[in-house]
């Protein structure tokens, strides 16, 4: 198990990108959220097997998309981190 935050810039607030994000992670077996920043970024936080959040990010990435992924991504930056206890599902 590991876990990331990922902060995507670009068009991606008010376009249906994070739930597009959780529908993707939780296809991927993925637990944790994703939430709209001030700054008009996106925070995805998401645990799971390393291979899966790799590729949660391909596909947030992907460019053009090849899963309907709303929006427009500019840049995706991965900070990994401990893992948090008690999240259940993706919101």
């Amino acid at each position: 198990m590991q876990r990331a935050t990922i902060f995507v810039r670009g068009q991606v607030q008010g376009v249906g990108f994070r739930w597009w994000t959780r529908a993707r992670a939780l296809e991927l077996g993925l637990t944790g959220f994703a939430r709209n920043l001030a700054d008009g970024r996106v925070e995805i936080c998401a645990q799971g097997p390393l291979e899966a959040i790799e590729r949660l990010r391909e596909l947030i990435e992907e460019e053009p998309s090849t899963t309907r992924r709303p929006g427009h991504v500019q840049a995706c930056v991965v900070q990994g981190g401990d893992l948090k206890h008690g999240l259940s599902g993706f919101s």
